[in-house]
């Protein structure tokens, strides 16, 4: 008997060729084999044929080739639709020896009565199986061990016949056409209606990996079949007579076909990933395209694109908050809710006159209005920010500031774009409400950017105010000019200085450094910026910051529909204004806690100054490192202007309250108290019920009739494709000319000499 010596080589095709190890099976690692009966295997001349079953289900065909050109066919019984053809060929010096009592048994054995399969090779080569039972039983299944091990049991000891393993180019792996349970399509099988018909195949084919293509589909009956050439697979349903069921007439489930050889699925539309994904979506609004991507992968085997995702989160978030369009249709019955439920409330919405789209917004709350009124601090905010949803829109913010320091936002406004003019008409809303909330408006403290529409706005509005720039702005656009961190901070330290003395002191040290950078501060006057000049009472306040310290949940807010997002900025709101007063009622000192630390401080400072008290009311305070400084405790007021600047006594007038007697918390601004505080935060902000109820909520006057008429639509400019600037572009910036650049290697501009391509 020849021995032979078996190599599986790289699928589809195996070839038999010398090993230096006898005996040696080199296997794909798409190969798993499991025999369950015991085989006794003989080896004759010629041509060997033999029977395996196999579990894979494609009809890929693998030759096996040995050495010489005989003909050894190899052919597969088959448990699914897979065809495997081994050709072998004889060759002396590579052989398989198998005595005549070994038996091969592969995977588990059964009872030694079982009846075995005799396996004989004849003179002609042939290699035959002996069948006394179906192969069904005795081979149970055919996979791809992880381990690409492959076990060998025999009745005698082969340890000079080993069946060897190895690795070889790795096979890609196709799906397995198998049906799913739970998308089992039978022949009596009803649905609703014609459009759940249609997603339970759709889903039958996701889950068992084909693809389906419709024949004809209309009110009546739907027909399918699978899309591969010449594969029977075939379904029709019907509607019932009388009723809109559907019921699946035929269905031809076999298929000849492999399913499909590519990641995606042609049924894997927008909407069945949005199917897929709602529930998870409902419960986390916040889950990502790319998590939906990994998901499905995960669950279907399925690989889609990023839009796909992303359009089916957008078309169930659509179906969750609203759509963008439909927000700005419902904007007037909205502002009515605000209104009705919020008495007091400003809400007023404005579309072009010509196609009703929409233009303005302006939402201001009671509770706000009456805060600021009568607690707050005359100190006002401005800002804005842009909107980051399908339509292309600002959110200009007016925010005051509580006694304890924390933004107090005063109003809103949705504008479709930043213009000079509409910020006049965000102002002239403002001015308006507070003048119809208050029979002595405040002099008022502004701080902003000062673009052009906002110096008119507050020249127009409110002539009395003190207008500055918010120092945020400004260093941002010095550090832009300049790039020099030592620079930008003694530009804080001078904007930080109570006299000028000091302010005159830092700006000769930027000198030294640049005169540029002198020059550049200098033309901006220090009268709207600079402590020491500025004639108005920002408290310590030298930025508005809204944006930056609301960005952590109104950077989200931003990307929602209109409706959606003033939501959610009104429950924010209500969120602040119950925390803050629950918080304060928890407090035992007269102060707010920021106010009373400042306090402590200088109370503590003042321990080591002399005074001398000139009469009842003026007093000459002496330190060891500043001097003589002159308190007057009846106008409030210090030589050092601290007193005057913060609202709070300084150290000097700390000094002369507590040589006569005085109680200090007595000669503060009354904002500071925690009463006040308390004040402030007194009225709710109230809910908004949900706008499926707003038709039954409406009171039924002829007003109502014509608000309800009035319809809003988007605003005319999209958002244009790919990904937004994610720094925004100051109004000073515009127009600037840029910085010219020398290169010190040639002399020449427009270029460094890290980047100089001149030659030497």
């Amino acid at each position: 008997m020849a021995n032979h010596e078996l190599v599986l080589g790289q699928n589809p095709d195996l070839a038999l060729g010398q090993n230096p190890h006898p005996h040696d099976l080199v296997m794909t690692p798409t190969h798993n084999l499991g025999l369950r009966s015991r085989h006794t295997l003989g080896l004759g001349h010629s041509h060997h044929s033999l029977g395996l079953g196999q579990t894979h289900d494609n009809d890929h065909d693998h030759d096996l080739g040995l050495g010489q050109a005989h003909d050894h066919d190899l052919g597969l019984g088959q448990t699914h639709e897979h065809e495997h053809d081994i050709d072998l060929s004889h060759h002396h010096d590579n052989r398989l020896v198998l005595g005549h009592t070994n038996e091969l048994a592969l995977g588990q054995s059964h009872e030694p009565d079982s009846e075995a399969h005799n396996l004989g090779l004849s003179d002609s080569h042939e290699l035959t199986l002996a069948e006394q039972h179906e192969l069904d039983e005795n081979i149970d299944h055919l996979t791809m061990d992880p381990a690409q091990e492959l076990a060998l049991q025999t009745a005698h000891d082969m340890s000079n016949n080993q069946l060897v393993v190895a690795q070889t180019t790795p096979v890609i792996q196709s799906r397995v056409l198998a049906v799913n349970p739970d998308y089992q399509l039978v022949v009596g099988q009803e649905f609703p209606d014609v459009k759940s018909c249609r997603r339970a195949i759709r889903d039958a084919a996701i889950a068992c990996h084909f693809e389906i293509q419709t024949v004809k589909s209309d009110k009546t009956r739907f027909t399918a079949k699978c899309a591969a050439d010449r594969c029977p697979w075939r379904i029709h349903a019907a509607k019932l007579p009388g009723v809109p069921s559907f019921t699946i007439r035929t269905i031809n489930d076999s298929h000849s076909c492999s399913g499909i050889g590519h990641l995606g699925h042609q049924q894997a539309s927008v909407q069945w990933v949005a199917n897929s994904v709602e529930e998870r979506l409902r419960e986390n609004p916040h889950y990502k395209p790319k998590e939906i991507l990994e998901e499905i992968h995960r669950m279907h085997g399925i690989t889609l694109s990023y839009k796909q995702a992303w359009r089916g989160k957008e078309r169930i978030m659509a179906a969750v908050r609203g759509s963008f369009e439909e927000g700005y249709r419902l904007l007037p019955q909205y502002c009515e809710q605000v209104v009705r439920t919020n008495p007091g409330s400003i809400a007023t919405v404005y579309g072009d006159p010509e196609d009703n789209c929409f233009r303005r917004l302006f939402i201001s709350y009671y509770a706000s209005i009456y805060g600021f009124v009568n607690a707050c601090r005359p100190l006002i905010g401005l800002d804005r920010t842009l909107l980051k949803s399908k339509y292309l829109g600002t959110l200009l913010l007016a925010t005051g500031f509580d006694g304890d320091g924390a933004l107090f936002p005063l109003a809103f406004g949705v504008v479709d774009e930043e213009t000079d003019e509409n910020w006049i008409w965000f102002l002239s809303e403002l001015q308006a409400l507070l003048e119809a909330n208050t029979e002595n408006m405040p002099r008022l403290t502004i701080l902003s950017d000062r673009r052009k529409g906002i110096v008119d706005g507050v020249e127009f509005n409110f002539p009395t105010a003190f207008h500055g720039f918010c120092m945020r702005h400004l260093s941002e656009s010095f550090r832009k000019e300049f790039n020099n961190t030592m620079l930008v901070n003694l530009l804080w330290e001078a904007a930080h200085a109570l006299t000028v003395i000091e302010f005159e002191g830092k700006i000769l040290e930027i000198e030294e450094i640049s005169q540029e950078a002198a020059f550049w501060i200098r033309h901006r006057p220090p009268r709207l910026w600079a402590t020491a000049y500025f004639e108005g009472t920002r408290y310590g306040h030298l930025t508005a910051n809204i944006v930056e310290s609301l960005n952590s949940w109104l950077l989200e807010a931003s990307g929602l529909p209109i409706i959606q997002m003033m939501e959610s900025i009104r429950r924010q709101l209500m969120t602040w204004f119950n925390e803050r007063r629950e918080a304060s009622m928890q407090w035992s000192t007269i102060l707010v806690p920021s106010a009373e630390r400042r306090v402590s401080e200088a109370i503590e400072r003042a321990r080591g100054y002399q005074v001398g008290r000139a009469n009842e009311a003026e007093f000459e305070v002496v330190s060891p490192h500043e001097g003589t400084n002159i308190v007057d405790i009846r106008n409030r007021c210090c030589l050092c202007r601290g007193w005057h600047l913060y609202g709070l006594p300084c150290a000097h007038g700390v000094a002369a309250l507590v040589s006569c007697r005085q109680n200090v918390h007595r000669y503060t601004e009354s904002c500071f108290t925690v009463a006040t505080y308390r004040k402030t935060y007194s009225q709710t902000i109230h809910p908004i019920p949900d706008k499926s109820l707003w038709a039954e909520l409406v009171d039924g006057s002829s007003g109502v009739e014509n608000r309800i008429e009035k319809l809003i639509n988007p605003p005319k400019s999209l958002r244009p494709p790919g990904r937004p600037r994610k720094k925004r572009v100051r109004p000073e910036d515009k127009g600037r000319v840029k910085r010219v650049v020398h290169c010190s290697r040639c002399n020449q501009t427009g270029h460094f000499r890290t980047t100089c391509a001149a030659p030497i």
